[in-house]
């Protein structure tokens, strides 16, 4: 306990700045709730077609005004952050367009979205869609690079993604975003910026679609959620994009005039209520568990002197028994399932063996406390969420008395 005191004194800044940014966007939140006039109303569900859905509706004008944005999609029938990348990526591109990512790989999930791995499988490859990529120049981004390819491609979208995924770089923050906006609107104004926000939604006082992105995308069961939605994605952007996604979500003659939800949305709107306090208090646990593990020689990034622009800290191990290990220690640490003990397997979707601990309410809700990562070299655990800081608190005291 008096190493933990000691860690969190010497945190004090970082922390005073996390609860600085938490208040800021509970204020924003508060006032959307308000300015859109959230009642009892706003939580009964629909059947059928759902026409006049009011808690759909409502759901999707509250994120549009936190994030900034002209008009939002928020429905829990988008099943995870990757499902809605590909109503996103299928709504805004044609045959004959190109997808440039100017961060490198997407997320290994959207291999087969993007790439078409499996024969005619219905992927952009499929549809005559090309891809482009531009990776990270010693971690950073390669703006010079990113504004030679956008000039000479004029790509229809320029795909950012946010967080790190599996890769060893830093999260991006705000003002990166704001550099590629800034460089697609002078080279290829027409072109459709889509960022993957997933792990960064109030982590800063500013989201993508406030410094000019067309586009963001997430997952439910991440920040927006508060660790109380239980499915679904959300979709947010200029009125001419999230038209064009909207007939893709649906069909182009329904687009989001439809879709029922009978078992009501007071979870989603209470849960993204919640969402700027418990993205303080993952953050918060990743600071400390950093800390903690960078006194037990792990390597550790971001730094705890650099600001995050997601919720994960990521560990790096040197071995592979070590690695998991410590995914199978935060398995026994968690509320539910905490008797399992996670082992490396081929989990749909990914190239690697990945092991995974997420002894969560919400299966895979990675705002709760999870981590994983793909086993093998080199040996990068990615530790995310905890929707109480005591709980974190409590792992760190228990990994120091090992």
């Amino acid at each position: 306990m008096e190493t933990i005191e000691t860690i969190e004194k010497n945190l004090e800044g970082v922390f005073a700045h996390l609860s600085d940014v938490a208040l800021f966007n509970q204020e924003k939140v508060l006032k959307a709730f308000q300015k859109n006039r959230v009642s009892a109303n706003s939580f009964f569900g629909t059947t059928g077609y759902g026409y006049d859905d009011v808690g759909r509706q409502t759901l999707s004008k509250i994120y549009a005004d936190c994030f900034g944005a002209e008009d939002a999609i928020v429905s829990p029938n988008i099943t995870c952050g990757s499902h809605a990348i590909t109503i996103v990526l299928f709504g805004l591109l044609r045959p004959g367009d190109t997808m440039l990512s100017v961060t490198g790989k997407p997320y290994d999930t959207l291999d087969e979205t993007i790439f078409g791995e499996s024969e005619d499988n219905g992927s952009l490859k499929d549809f005559n869609i090309s891809y482009e990529q531009i990776d990270f120049l010693d971690g950073k981004l390669n703006l010079a690079e990113i504004e030679s390819q956008v000039s000479k491609i004029k790509p229809k979208v320029v795909y950012v993604q946010r967080s790190r995924g599996y890769a060893k770089r830093k999260a991006l923050l705000i003002s990166d975003i704001k550099e590629i906006v800034e460089i697609v609107r002078k080279t290829s104004p027409k072109s459709f910026v889509v960022v993957d926000n997933c792990y960064g939604e109030f982590v800063e006082k500013m989201e993508p679609t406030e410094v000019g992105a067309d586009v963001i995308v997430g997952s439910l069961i991440k920040n927006p959620g508060g660790g109380l939605a239980s499915t679904g994605g959300y979709i947010a952007g200029t009125k001419r994009a999230i038209d064009l996604i909207s007939s893709r979500l649906t069909s182009p003659s329904l687009k989001t005039e439809v879709g029922s939800y009978e078992r009501g949305y007071r979870e989603f709107f209470q849960g993204f209520f919640l969402a700027p306090h418990v993205v303080k208090e993952a953050l918060k646990g990743a600071y400390l568990i950093g800390e903690v593990l960078a006194q037990k020689g792990a390597e550790i990034f971001p730094a705890s002197t650099q600001i995050s622009g997601d919720i994960i800290k990521s560990i790096e191990f040197k071995t592979e028994e070590e690695m998991v290990s410590f995914v199978q220690k935060i398995q026994k640490f968690s509320p539910v399932d905490s008797f399992v003990t996670p082992m490396p397997w081929d989990m749909p979707g990914y190239l690697d063996p990945i092991i995974m601990a997420a002894g969560t309410f919400v299966s895979g809700a990675s705002i709760e406390l999870s981590c994983d990562g793909p086993v093998k070299p080199p040996y990068i655990a990615y530790f995310q969420g905890g929707i109480t800081y005591e709980q974190i608190k409590l792992l760190g005291i228990e990994l120091l008395n090992e």
